[in-house]
């Protein structure tokens, strides 16, 4: 799975882990490896990536694969090194 947060939306970061959370509770994620994106890393105010990690309350997911990428859509930094990791992490499961 691929959830992307807008890091400098400090207004809807709750919004955000809510519907995490639920995508998370679906049947068809239980072994589901998580690449979340914390775009909008260029902006002064953006939440780091361990803030968002927190927000998202993502530690407390038990048993998964994740990981939080810092990038920026508007100039690709962090979208290979976030697609590089989940390619990485599905090929070790197999």
């Amino acid at each position: 799975m691929i959830y992307v947060v807008d890091s400098n939306d400090r207004d809807r970061i709750e919004e955000a882990r809510l519907e995490f959370q639920s995508l998370l509770s679906e049947p068809d994620m239980t072994n589901a490896t998580i690449l979340v994106f914390a775009n909008k890393q260029d902006l002064p105010n953006a939440y780091s990536v361990a803030e968002i990690t927190e927000k998202l309350q993502i530690h407390s997911i038990p048993q998964r694969n994740w990981h939080v990428q810092a990038c920026c859509g508007v100039d690709g930094t962090g979208l290979y090194e976030g697609l590089d990791w989940l390619s990485n992490a599905i090929s070790a499961r197999k």
